[in-house]
């Protein structure tokens, strides 16, 4: 039993401790971005590999999302409620939930690893202490640009997903249970308050963006050496930013609604 208490101490200590070096390594990335202008070139790269080179993925998992809303959407309302309600259920479930979960969780497995995956290649390969000897600050230069292109294009592509899902949603009532797209946003529109539908998905995104980018960044800069260190620093990437967006999510729903 001690031997148990023991080891959950050191669990519980060591979670403290990362947590604490995740919210440094914030603190330090929030320092740097005042010189975004001079490193607007870097910033421009990552806005475009992140983000723009994202929507193809994005779009079809919106498409596909929206599909099984709209779907499911209106086989429980059949028989049971107006097909008027059609639109008011799922456009508030794709907006509040399903756009920027799926989305977030989708690019945490894309970006999320690439990021941990690129960082622990060069601290493997010892590029990271080659910056420190020039005089090249890693956290400018490395991680400052991930946080802030994330930052600013997960809201972005979860605006990109959500219009995609609610359409696809629409078409599918249309096609397939006689629910006029018209009736669809029309129904959607009558109950519609930005500040209770909108608003919290752009904060669970940017909530997110910042999660995705940082953890990622601080596995890439804790990996070990060899290869294999290289292919953990990527898988944690992905299964702490995963984690992290739905602790996000929970709180940011708790504290809005």
């Amino acid at each position: 039993m001690l031997g148990l208490v023991r080891l959950l101490g050191r669990e519980v200590i060591g979670l403290i401790a990362n947590i604490g070096e995740i919210f440094i390594l914030f603190g330090k990335t929030l320092k740097y971005v005042r010189y975004i202008h001079q490193d607007r070139i870097l910033y421009i790269e990552q806005l475009f590999r992140l983000g723009v080179k994202a929507i193809p993925l994005v779009s079809v998992i919106a498409i596909f999302a929206g599909a099984v809303a709209g779907w499911q959407g209106a086989y429980q309302l059949e028989d049971t409620l107006p097909p008027r309600f059609f639109g008011q259920i799922v456009a508030i479930g794709i907006l509040s939930e399903m756009g920027p979960v799926l989305t977030a969780l989708v690019l945490a497995g894309r970006n999320g690893s690439s990021i941990g995956a690129e960082i622990a290649t060069m601290k493997v390969t010892e590029q990271i202490d080659a910056l420190e000897v020039m005089a090249i600050n890693p956290i400018r230069h490395l991680v400052a640009p991930r946080v802030v292109a994330m930052v600013i294009m997960l809201p972005l592509l979860v605006v990109v997903a959500d219009i995609i899902a609610l359409f696809t949603a629409a078409i599918i009532g249309d096609v397939f249970f006689n629910i006029s797209v018209r009736m669809f946003f029309n129904s959607f529109q009558s109950v519609f308050v930005f500040t209770e539908d909108v608003l919290p998905s752009i904060l669970k995104a940017l909530s997110f963006g910042i999660s995705i980018s940082l953890v990622s960044c601080w596995v890439g800069f804790k990996a070990t050496r060899g290869a294999s260190g290289v292919g953990r620093a990527a898988i944690n990437a992905f299964v702490f930013s995963a984690t992290i967006i739905l602790v996000n999510d929970f709180a940011v729903a708790t504290l809005v609604f």
